[in-house]
C-alpha cells in the first residue's frame, strides 16, 4: 500500500561506541558556526546596499524636483 514511501529511516545506524559520534559534532559544530557568520554577512549587506539604494533614491528624486522646479508653469 505504501511502497511509494522511501523507507530509508528503517536501516538508520545507531554505534554501540558513542566514540563515533565525536567527528559528527565536530562537524556539525563547524557548520553552524560558517552558517551564522554567512548569515551575519549576508545582513549586513544588505544593510549596505539597502543604505546604497536609498541614497540613490533621494539623489534622483531630488534632480527631479530640481527638474520640476526650472520648468515653466504649464497652463
Amino acid at each position: 500500500m505504501f511502497n511509494f514511501l522511501p523507507l530509508g529511516f528503517l536501516y538508520l545506524y545507531f554505534p554501540e561506541d558513542k566514540t563515533e559520534y565525536i567527528p559528527v559534532v565536530i562537524e556539525l559544530i563547524i557548520l553552524v558556526t560558517i552558517c551564522i557568520f554567512v548569515f551575519r554577512w549576508l545582513k549586513k549587506k544588505s544593510r549596505q546596499d539597502a543604505a546604497k539604494a536609498k541614497e540613490i533614491e533621494d539623489r534622483v528624486m531630488q534632480e527631479r524636483k530640481e527638474e520640476q522646479e526650472k520648468q515653466p508653469p504649464q497652463n
